[in-house]
C-alpha cells in the first residue's frame, strides 16, 4: 500500500501542530487568513513560525507554553508553519520586517506593527526557559 507524500506530511506534522493549538493558538494556513488576522489585530498578537526542526520541538513551541502561563499574555494567538503552509508563512513574513525569514521564530505584534522579534538563532541555543523568561518580559512590556 502506498501513502502519498502530502498525506505523510500532514501525519507527520499534526502533533507539532496539535502542541500550539492546544494552548488556544489559532493556525493562519493561508495568505488570507493571515491577512484576516494580523494588520487589523487590535492590541498585542503572538505569531508563532512553526517548523518541523528540533529547535522548534525542544525550545521554541515548549518556551512559548511556558510563557503564555505567565500573568500578561498576549490579546490574540497565531501561528503559522513554515515549510507547510508556505503562502501563509511568506504573508505573515512580510510583517516581519526588517528580519529575513527564519523558522522557528516568534513575533509579538501591536496594533498591526512588530516589537518584539525572536529569530531562529536565538531559539536554536537557548533553553524554553530562556526564550519563555523573554516573552514574559517582552509581555510585561507591550501587553499591559
Amino acid at each position: 500500500m502506498s501513502m502519498s507524500f502530502e498525506r505523510y506530511m500532514l501525519d507527520m506534522v499534526q502533533p507539532m501542530r496539535d502542541e500550539l493549538t492546544r494552548l488556544g493558538i489559532t493556525e493562519l494556513r493561508t495568505p488570507e487568513e493571515v491577512e484576516a488576522a494580523l494588520p487589523d489585530a487590535k492590541g498585542t498578537a503572538l505569531v508563532v513560525v512553526n517548523s518541523v526542526c528540533g529547535c522548534a520541538a525542544g525550545q521554541c513551541r515548549p518556551g512559548v507554553a511556558a510563557a503564555l502561563q505567565h500573568d500578561v499574555t498576549p490579546d490574540h494567538l497565531y501561528t503559522v508553519f513554515a515549510g507547510q503552509d508556505k503562502e501563509a508563512t511568506a504573508k505573515a513574513r512580510e510583517y516581519f520586517a526588517p528580519y529575513p525569514p527564519s523558522s522557528p521564530s516568534i513575533a509579538l505584534m501591536k496594533d498591526g506593527e512588530l516589537v518584539h522579534f525572536i529569530e531562529r538563532h536565538q531559539i536554536e541555543n537557548r533553553s524554553a526557559q530562556e526564550i519563555a523568561a523573554e516573552l514574559d518580559a517582552a509581555f510585561d512590556r507591550h501587553c499591559r
